[in-house]
Order: C-alpha cells, then structure tokens, then sequence
C-alpha cells in the first residue's frame, strides 16, 4: 500500500529572495525613470543652480566668477527696489486670492442649482481655463486702453472722468490684479463646482426636513463639506499669484513707477535684462523660501479647519 502524497513547499533561499527583490526594485526604477529625469532636468537642477549662483557674481553668460557669500542677499534686501517688489507682491496676493475664491465660490454655487440651462452657465464660467495668457493679457489691453477702452467709455456714458489704467501708479496693480482674477476664475470655478458636486445630497435633505433655510445650509453643509476644496484651491491660487509674471510682462512691463515690479518679473529683468544672474538667483531663493513659509501656514493654519468627510 502507497503513502499518501504530501505536497511540501519547497523553501525559498535567501538568494532567491535577493534576486526577486532587486528584479522588483529594477523594473520599479525603469517606470520612474522618466518621472526622475524631467524633474532632475527641469526642478532639482534650476534649483541647485540656482542655490549656487546665489553666491557667486557672474558674468553676462551667467558663469560664477567670484564668490561673494551673502553679500548678494545683503545688496537686495538693501534695496529699494527689491523691497518695493516685495511690497507690491503682497499687496497683488492680498488682491487676487480672496476675489478669485468669492468669485469662483459664487459662481459655482450658482452652477450647481439644478436649473435649465445650467451647463450653457458652466461653460461660461470655465471658459477662461481655455485662454492663454498673453490672450487674455491683449483683450485687457483693450479694456483698459485710455482713449478706445470700453471700460473707459463706460465712465464717459456715466459722465465720470477716464482713468489711467496701466499708467497711473494709483490704478495699475490693482488694474492687473483684476485682470488676472478673471483669469484664475475658470480654473478655480471647476475645483469647487467638481467639491460642490461631491456632497451627499441626503444632507441636504436631511435638513430640509427639518425646515432648515437655504442660508444654514449653505453655512453648516456646504462651506464645511467644502473645506477641503477649499483649502486646496487656497493654497494653488496663492502659490500662483506669487509666481504671476505672464500679464505684468504683457500690460506693464513692472511699471509705472514699479508699482506692478513683481518679484518675479524683478528675478526675470535682473537676470536677462541687466545680466546680474547672481542677484536674480538671490531674489529667487527668496522668492522660493517666501512661498515655502506661506505654505507651511497655510497647512498649519488652515488645515485645522478642514473638515473631512
């Protein structure tokens, strides 16, 4: 009479384990190659470069030359115009993050009613995500044109006098921030349309049975069942605003009076207009530890508020 047969597994060595393990972790490493090599070209390098030119004056083909230390960073935060660039930095922040989340959040509530003819009304409010910038730069060029400008001939139809749009220091940051608003709107629209749309509509209707008005609801369901949209959106429209550069090129080149000098449009006319890649690296690092600080905040901050579902 025959044992019965027992299947006994055979036992993987350790060299077995090894290899399994280095195949895994090679053709791992074949898929993110590619990932690896953009950012390492396009992000760690500018970077690292940039870190070290920081240091270093350069020449007009922006090679080091000779190492000064901090003595770059001392210069700019000496400077007048560095500081006035700053200034007007915050000040554009301060403009078009707040407007562009009322703005967006309006609209996308509205977008969101289940009326007929809503999806005409979200195409037009996301239509901006389409246009590029230096497009939208030219029709605002238009609307602020002194003489032709529609926005100017409005004033005149109302018996008020034309403004200077781009070219009155009182008028042009806040002209470009408003066309930049406009801009940033259709991107930041589809965000919380996509968070609004997300919430589980028995909450709502939880509350009208209890009689809730739409204003609660609008105040204890949707803004708290947003907050991570919201939060999101807050922190991408602010790293953006700090990094604006396309519009201030193409309506006022930083003036007048560097009133629109944007520190990254400063970084930009330091570094390919005067050839001073050494000071421009500086103000970058700056600008660099500026949106890192501002963004620790805003998780430390602002993610206390978050409400997960």
């Amino acid at each position: 009479m025959t044992e019965p047969y027992v299947y006994i597994p055979e036992q993987t060595s350790t060299a077995k384990r090894g290899k399994r393990s280095t195949r895994h972790f090679t053709k791992g490493m074949l898929f993110l190659f590619p990932s690896l090599f953009l950012f390492t070209v396009f992000l760690f390098y500018p970077m690292i470069r940039t870190l070290y030119l920081s240091f270093f004056l350069t020449d007009n083909r922006g090679m080091a030359t000779v190492f000064v230390g901090l003595e770059n960073f001392m210069r700019i935060f000496t400077s007048d115009l560095f500081l006035k660039s700053l200034t007007s930095t915050f000040l554009f922040v301060v403009y078009t993050v707040p407007g562009t989340i009322l703005i967006s959040l309006f609209l996308a509530i509205i977008a969101n009613e289940r009326l007929r003819g809503i999806g005409l009304f979200r195409m037009v409010f996301s239509s901006t995500m389409g246009i590029s910038v230096a497009a939208a730069s030219v029709f605002w060029l238009f609307l602020f044109h002194p003489s032709i400008g529609f926005l100017n001939q409005l004033l005149s139809w109302l018996n008020v006098g034309s403004i200077l749009w781009l070219t009155d220091p009182k008028w042009a940051l806040f002209s470009v921030s408003v066309s930049t608003i406009w801009m940033n709107i259709g991107f930041t629209f589809l965000i919380l349309l996509g968070g609004l749309q997300s919430i589980d509509r028995y909450l709502y209707e939880s509350a009208e049975i209890d009689g809730a008005s739409y204003f609660y609801k609008l105040r204890r369901i949707t803004i708290p069942m947003l907050s991570p949209t919201l939060f999101f959106v807050v922190t991408v429209t602010m790293i953006n605003a700090f990094q604006t550069f396309g519009q201030i090129d193409m309506l006022t080149r930083g003036g007048p009076q560097n009133e629109t000098n944007l520190i990254v449009y400063s970084i930009y006319r330091e570094a390919f207009v005067n050839y001073q890649y050494g000071s421009a690296s500086a103000q970058a690092v700056v600008l660099f530890a500026i949106i890192l600080l501002m963004t620790i905040v805003q998780f430390k901050l602002g993610e206390k508020k978050v409400h997960y579902q």
